[in-house]
């Protein structure tokens, strides 16, 4: 169906037909009319060429999220699904472009995504980091995602990595350990998840007037993992619970303290990151902080999209009044199973 047809059929002209279906309140066209042309329009089932609407109004209802790996990434590809669903909410479409930091890849994507006039951008990161922004992207609407610039003053999303330690730490505190707690994986001062969950974990940790016991160190994956824990357990002590930086190490760790015969969380307590699908297959089941991937894509459209909309999430009106500058922390929730019990007497 064609605006002509509408405006035969609601007896009115196309142009009046045009700026009632475009939302034009300036002119001079009355209710009656108004009504007639909505009511002709829904009969018709007519739908507006939103590529024609587009290169009038500068306005395509489409954004683009940018990323490098995040979409092929099990974990971070949740990212995807949540802006999905916040642009579909609000009744735009979402391009994907994945640069794999490729810098020639991501300069095409980004002139592609240019050319079909897009509305806005989100430029995502797989792992919270520093990011090189694009100059081209830096002239539109722009919400950085899992990553910061500090010469770029608009809104970041990032997970809330130091709250996430310091409810890993809880969750311990909790059913009792204040001795005996060692943390397991590799301190990288460089890495924003590292250095943020330590820094909760210490803070819970002090204001709860316990401590760590010592570090584990090793590569995040369950062979590293599983190779010192079991070598500490050689030395002939035990720790009453451990804090691993993520699921992979967890499992290592399990292997090593199962192989060793001390029973999780009888002899062992241990609490994780991550809420990899590890964390449920894990026997007995893994007590883990969530990554909140989902509601970090989503959050970022919204608040991309929040100056055009009058309803949103509350968390995203905060950031909003607040300053285009700000950061938004999404909180990680703890998982709680069974691997964490009281100490063993």
């Amino acid at each position: 169906m064609t605006l002509t047809e509408v405006a035969r059929r609601a007896e009115v002209s196309p142009t009046t037909a045009s700026f009632v279906l475009n939302g034009r309140l300036d002119m001079r066209i009355s209710e009656d009319a108004r009504q007639r042309v909505v009511r002709a329009a829904h009969e018709l089932g007519y739908r507006p060429n939103l590529v024609s609407r587009g290169l009038r109004t500068k306005i395509t209802h489409t954004v683009a999220l940018v990323s490098d790996t995040i979409a092929t990434e099990p974990y971070a590809g949740e990212i995807v699904h949540g802006s999905l669903a916040a642009a579909l909410a609000q009744e735009h479409l979402l391009y994907v472009g994945e640069t794999e930091d490729d810098p020639e890849v991501e300069a095409r994507l980004i002139e592609h995504f240019l050319d079909r006039q897009v509305d806005g951008f989100v430029y995502a990161a797989m792992y919270t980091r520093p990011a090189r922004v694009p100059t081209r992207i830096r002239e539109h609407p722009l919400v950085l995602l899992n990553c910061t610039a500090e010469d770029l003053a608009v809104p970041r999303v990032l997970p809330d990595e130091r709250a996430a330690g310091r409810s890993a730490a809880g969750a311990l505190l909790d059913a009792g350990h204040r001795e005996g707690i060692y943390l397991v994986g590799e301190q990288i001062p460089a890495v924003f998840a590292a250095r943020e969950r330590l820094e909760g974990i210490n803070e819970v940790l002090h204001a709860r007037s316990a401590a760590l016991a010592g570090s584990l160190a090793c590569k995040w994956w369950p062979e590293a993992g599983y190779e010192v824990v079991s070598r500490f357990l050689r030395t002939g002590r035990r720790p009453g619970a451990l804090i691993c930086y993520n699921d992979r190490i967890a499992l290592g760790a399990y292997q090593a303290l199962q192989e060793a015969g001390l029973d999780i969380p009888g002899d062992t307590s241990v609490v994780s990151f991550d809420d990899s699908d590890l964390a449920s297959w894990l026997r007995p089941k893994l007590t883990s902080v969530a990554l909140p991937h989902y509601d970090m894509g989503r959050i970022a459209v919204e608040l991309l999209l929040s100056e055009r909309s009058d309803e949103g999430d509350g968390l995203v009106d905060a950031a909003a009044d607040a300053g285009v500058d700000d950061v938004v922390w999404v909180p990680m929730p703890l998982r709680q199973r069974a691997s964490v019990g009281p100490p063993s007497r």
